[in-house]
């Protein structure tokens, strides 16, 4: 059942605020400025942009173009300009990460339910899976996609990401005001607050009872988060995150709990925070490499 949409406008410190749910998540709209009808018209401007996303490409949308897709059966799926764009990042994630990192993954998940309970799948269960992934079984190009039966694509894994860098989009065409938009952690900030004043970001790190939320100062540009926090099982002392191996199909092992990395758009902080994670052990040392600023808890 479709929930209700709408927007709410509040006043902050400095200007006003704009909340909305998409994602099954909490968003906000911040924006420095005293004139509410314009924060409010930009907020729903936002808010529309994310929903169309929303509905394009969440698989739990029976009409979305991605459920079309994983309903296709082996039959080709024309597919627009947008839609191929990001199959082809979702390659390019694939190709980087050797494999690692697969939208062909999400069946994995009926076998793998991360809900803090000690129920590990079988080594034969998770094998039966895996013949229904692999994204190097699947043809696309610019005007169609056609996907082996039985297998089907998750844009989970980048699709909250890209939606905040469309918001940014639609939000500078609407306005040269400072604004931040923030979908369920995963934000941008188009310019400082004021001049040269930072934006302060609070970063929550669910599951960490003690741990208090960490605030970041922010200028501009990107910041996502990527962790095992709140989903995961627990069995004879042994964690296991819900952060999963697409060419093993078993959770990654010695990654962190929780990365937050910080770049120019917020589809390349939330991919490579994705991709520290699978690096395990290493994954401070990846992001090093890259040399963008990122924290990581362990």
């Amino acid at each position: 059942m479709q929930s209700e949409r709408n927007v709410e406008l509040t006043v902050t410190d400095d200007g006003h605020c704009i909340h909305f749910q998409a994602m099954a998540s909490p968003c906000e709209v911040l924006i420095a400025n005293s004139d509410g009808k314009l924060a409010l018209t930009l907020g729903e401007l936002v808010a529309k942009e994310v929903w169309r996303i929303e509905d394009k490409y969440s698989r739990y949308k029976p009409t979305s173009v991605c459920s079309v897709i994983n309903e296709s059966r082996g039959k080709a799926i024309a597919i627009d300009q947008e839609t191929y764009l990001l199959l082809n990042f979702a390659d390019t994630c694939y190709q980087l990460s050797e494999g690692v990192f697969d939208i062909t993954s999400g069946v994995l998940r009926q076998v793998w339910q991360f809900d803090g309970s000690d129920n590990i799948p079988s080594v034969d269960a998770v094998k039966k899976v895996i013949a229904n992934m692999g994204w190097h079984k699947v043809s696309f190009d610019e005007q169609q996609i056609v996907m082996p039966e039985n297998m089907e694509i998750d844009f989970g894994g980048i699709g909250k990401e890209y939606a905040v860098d469309r918001a940014m989009i639609i939000a500078n065409e609407f306005t040269d005001l400072p604004v931040l938009v923030n979908l369920g952690g995963d934000l941008a900030a188009n310019k400082p607050r004021k001049d040269n004043v930072p934006w302060q970001v609070g970063i929550e790190h669910p599951g960490f009872i003690e741990r208090k939320p960490m605030v970041v100062s922010l200028l501009q540009g990107a910041l996502a988060t990527s962790g095992d926090a709140k989903r995961f099982l627990l069995k004879d002392h042994v964690r296991y995150s819900h952060i999963l191996n697409a060419k093993t199909g078993w959770p990654i092992e010695m990654a962190p709990r929780s990365i937050t990395v910080v770049a120019p758009q917020c589809i390349q902080a939330g991919i490579l925070a994705t991709l520290a994670l699978m690096q395990g052990e290493q994954a401070e040392s990846f992001l090093t490499e890259q040399e963008i600023k990122f924290w990581a808890i362990r």
